[in-house]
C-alpha cells in the first residue's frame, strides 16, 4: 500500500472511530437511550405540521448491596438478607403539537417536556436473630433461651419527576 492511502485509510478509521465514540457518549453519561419518533416523512406525505415526539428511556444499573454487619450478643449478622440498591430513571417524554386556530388560518403549538428523572430503590431485606444468646463463660458453655427476632427491612423508593406545559407561537 502507499502512504497516501495508508493515510487516507488512518484518517477514514479515526473519523468512524470519533463518530462512534461521540454517539454513544451521552446515553452512557446521562444514564438514558433517546427514542426518537420519526414522522418527518408522514408530515411531508401529508402535507401538513404532524406533532413532534421523543423521548428517554432510563439505563437501570444495580449497586452493591451493603455486607452483613455482626453485632455484638448476637449469633447471626444484622443483615441477614442485605437490600440491594437499584438506580435508574422514570422515562421522559417530550412532545409538541400544532393547535389550528378556530377564527383563521393560523396554529399555535402546545408542548410538554417531561425529562426522565433519576430514581432510587432499595430492595426489601431480611433481619434475624436466632433463638439462643451466646455462650456465657460463667455457664458450662451452654447457651441461654430468648425470643427470636425476625424483621422484614422496607423496600426505599426515591424520585423527584417534573415536567413542564406550554402553549404559544411555533414552539
Amino acid at each position: 500500500m502507499k502512504s497516501t492511502t495508508r493515510g487516507t485509510l488512518a484518517a477514514v478509521v479515526a473519523g468512524v472511530a470519533a463518530a462512534v465514540g461521540a454517539a454513544a457518549t451521552p446515553a452512557a453519561a446521562v444514564g438514558t437511550v433517546p427514542v426518537p419518533v420519526p414522522l418527518g416523512g408522514a408530515e411531508t406525505a401529508l402535507g401538513t405540521e404532524l406533532p413532534r415526539v421523543g423521548g428517554q428511556l432510563p439505563l437501570p444499573t444495580a449497586g452493591g448491596p451493603e455486607g452483613p454487619r455482626f453485632v455484638q450478643g448476637r449469633l447471626l449478622p444484622e443483615r441477614v438478607v442485605p437490600r440491594l440498591p437499584v438506580q435508574g430513571g422514570l422515562p421522559g417524554i417530550e412532545a409538541s403539537a400544532p393547535l389550528a386556530h378556530v377564527l383563521d388560518d393560523g396554529f399555535d403549538h402546545v408542548a410538554v417536556d417531561a425529562p426522565a428523572s433519576e430514581l432510587r430503590a432499595l430492595s426489601p431485606g431480611l433481619s434475624m436473630d436466632a433463638p439462643l444468646t451466646a455462650p456465657k463463660p460463667g455457664s458450662p458453655g451452654l447457651p441461654d433461651l430468648k425470643q427470636p427476632e425476625l424483621g422484614v427491612l422496607t423496600p426505599a423508593l426515591s424520585t423527584t419527576p417534573g415536567a413542564v406545559l406550554t402553549a404559544g407561537l411555533g414552539l
